[in-house]
């Protein structure tokens, strides 16, 4: 454990250090995975150097149940436009992009790019945010504003607002199916993440891109994904995530088996036995590890899917963190509307104004 604390330090002390790249320090350190009871006996974070040990922790518990993160493909993105319309302001193109190359062959995920004009006006930049659907057969062209919910066009609304926005597929939704267990994924959750961070990329080489202005937004499916994104890459530097969890121990009574088909992850079936006192993290450590950067999340009192009391026990155990450690408390916000598993048009506008303030170069 000394040693962890020893490297933790010298990767809290440079400023350029990802966590992959932490990660890639500590592959030799073996610690066992916290229960739950374990986690919520475990000693309070005090300090920046406990909450990075905390972190590499969490991050490999991640690991154990979405299987391992790879190293980030350095193949070329290779953008190409299929289709390209006006809606508005904004030019709206359809697009596709190299994720990976898998035995010699690039894996292209389709997605929407959304950019407004007046992007690159007077020389600078704007923000980029990744938008990320929720389970619908559309898959990106909801929040692009193609079709579902009128609520879920988030991608489309903060275009409007002067955001450069992204949103990809996830696999086997819209225009992209893919395998993960042919190909070596222990989960598509993790094939997931593999995608985001590359649609990260692409967000940062644009050239109407501020690429230390980079967001994500995502609602139910989006909103988890939303998550796991942002505990693997710290380019992200502010989250939305709308009906995305509640606690595991308060998902249909700890019954994991939502989360444990092949959409997600089987390993909270195959090792975990779909029990929530047998994983080996909790969301409430995700919101933990993502200290101090922006988290706006929207729980509705309503919601079937994510019970509101579990969501408040996650930020309840997570803003000490914030408070005491980073003294950034107003950068944990969560909202409770009076709704079902919906994202309103009020809590919508919050969320984009959140994402306006901690996405600006205070």
């Amino acid at each position: 454990m000394k040693t962890l604390q020893v490297i933790c330090s010298r990767v809290l002390a440079s400023q350029r250090s990802t966590l992959a790249a932490a990660l890639l320090l500590c592959l030799s350190f073996q610690a066992p995975a916290l229960s739950l009871g374990a986690r919520e006996n475990s000693l309070p974070v005090r300090s920046k150097e406990e909450w990075a040990a905390r972190r590499l922790e969490i991050a490999r518990n991640l690991q154990s149940v979405m299987g391992d993160l790879p190293e980030k493909s350095s193949a070329p993105l290779d953008l190409r436009v299929l289709e390209e319309e006006r809606v508005g302001r904004i030019k709206r193109q359809k697009v596709t992009f190299v994720t990976e190359v898998i035995a010699g062959e690039p894996d292209r995920v389709s997605a929407f790019l959304l950019v407004p004009d007046g992007s690159r006006r007077a020389g600078k930049k704007t923000a980029g945010v990744l938008c990320l659907h929720q389970t619908t057969k559309i898959g990106k062209g909801e929040p692009a504003g193609l079709g579902g919910k009128a609520d879920l066009r988030y991608a489309l609304e903060l275009a409007q607002k002067g955001f450069v926005t992204l949103a990809p597929d996830y696999p086997n939704f819209g225009g992209y199916e893919f395998d993960p267990y042919s190909n070596g994924y222990a989960s598509a959750t993790m094939k997931g993440i593999v995608n985001h961070r590359r649609a990260i990329d692409l967000l940062q080489s644009l050239p109407e891109v501020d690429p230390d202005r980079v967001g994500v937004i995502g609602h139910s499916l989006g909103g988890h994904n939303a998550l796991f994104l942002a505990a693997f890459d710290d380019r992200v530097k502010a989250i939305v995530t709308s009906c995305g969890f509640t606690s595991f121990a308060k998902y249909m009574k700890g019954d994991l088996t939502g989360w444990s088909h092949k959409g997600y992850m089987p390993r909270i079936a195959d090792r975990y036995g779909k029990d929530s006192r047998q994983m080996p993290f909790e969301f409430s450590d995700i919101l933990l590890s993502l200290a101090p950067r922006g988290v706006f999340i929207n729980a509705p009192l309503r919601d079937d899917n994510f019970e509101v009391s579990g969501i408040k026990d996650c930020v309840e155990a997570a803003l000490p963190v914030y408070d005491k450690v980073f003294r950034a408390k107003k950068k944990l916000k969560a909202v409770y509307p009076n709704s079902a598993h919906e994202f309103p048009a009020a809590v919508r506008q919050a969320s984009y104004r959140f994402l306006d303030r901690w996405l600006s170069h205070e």
